[in-house]
């Protein structure tokens, strides 16, 4: 492996560097750091996170943003046990009107940026507030609680040690690599981010794409918040606030360019645990949870940043080539 090979390499895994580091500066700053039981911990809490970073990839990288999937949390987070303890769903049927319900939302997400041409930013931010009030207006502000102890298992229980949100998670990542690299859908939305109008040119359908990408996003989501209720046995219209913003921030991390076309999955996986693990540390030691929020901040500054200079670069190669 020549030089030039190696300096590519290195900056095609500068993320497990970072969370080699930060693995362990976080080791010798706090004991119970490596407690085994708070390793576990900490895979159950980026779950949530690492789920929906599925669907938000598949987002940025056709160059949009979805800025919903916290207030579609939300939502779910009262609508399902709503139907369970008010309305007598069965659990099953109640899950799946909620996939169903989110799937919509998706929909009607990409039908506005594809169809009206209005910014991603825009649309899912009206959403955003749209399911936010939604979520209120359903529950009336308060916790919803009282269903069946069995619904527990799937955010409280385990499977062997692992928890399985877990497992749940690393399934999810097979199936978005899986579509990422072997489906049309898939190759289609690097494409996408790459050159649109290209693609449009090939015969693709690129709004059909696209709004398939809202509609995995919301559904991703859905999932992550099917298990934080599971996980918190009580809905509230306010599980999902500033959820969007670490998702974000961990799939932006994960190298995946936000102006699109770029990323991969392998390396989002190491941005969830690196978020995870900052939150982590930082409550071991001590610090105030408002510090969470200016570290994730930092982080996405910096994130956004090397993207630009990593693309800026680039662009110079090809110009001396």
């Amino acid at each position: 492996m020549n030089k030039k090979n190696v300096k590519s390499w290195m900056n095609q895994n500068i993320i497990v560097f970072a969370f080699v580091a930060l693995f362990i500066v976080f080791s010798i700053l706090s004991p119970a750091f490596l407690n085994l039981n708070n390793l576990l911990n900490i895979t159950r809490q980026i779950s949530f996170r690492g789920i929906a970073a599925v669907g938000m990839m598949m987002i940025i990288l056709t160059g949009g943003i979805d800025l919903s999937i916290g207030s579609t949390i939300e939502l779910v987070n009262v609508l399902c046990p709503t139907m369970m303890v008010k309305m007598g769903v069965h659990p099953i049927l109640a899950i799946l009107i909620s996939l169903l319900m989110s799937a919509v939302v998706g929909f009607c997400n990409g039908f506005l940026i594809t169809k009206y041409n209005i910014p991603p930013m825009i649309a899912t931010m009206a959403f955003m507030n749209i399911l936010y009030g939604a979520a209120y207006l359903i529950s009336g502000g308060q916790p919803v609680f009282g269903f069946s102890d069995g619904f527990a298992l799937m955010g409280q229980g385990y499977i062997g040690m692992l928890p399985i949100p877990t497992l749940i998670m690393i399934l999810m990542f097979v199936l978005g690599a899986f579509i990422l690299k072997k489906t049309v859908f898939g190759r289609s939305l690097y494409a996408i981010g790459g050159n649109e109008e290209a693609v449009r040119l090939s015969g693709i359908n690129v709004d059909k794409v696209k709004i398939m990408a809202y509609i995995m996003s919301s559904v991703f989501a859905c999932v992550a918040g099917l298990l934080m209720l599971s996980r918190l046995m009580s809905g509230t219209p306010n599980t999902g606030r500033g959820f969007e913003f670490e998702v974000i921030t961990a799939v932006v991390l994960g190298g995946v360019s936000v102006s699109g076309g770029a990323g991969r999955l392998f390396s989002v996986v190491f941005g969830v645990l690196i978020i995870g693990i900052l939150n982590n540390g930082l409550t071991l030691l001590g610090l105030d949870t408002y510090w969470q929020y200016v570290m994730n901040g930092v982080v996405l500054i910096l994130a956004v940043g090397m993207d630009y200079a990593s693309r800026k670069h680039a662009a110079s190669v090809v110009e001396k080539e």
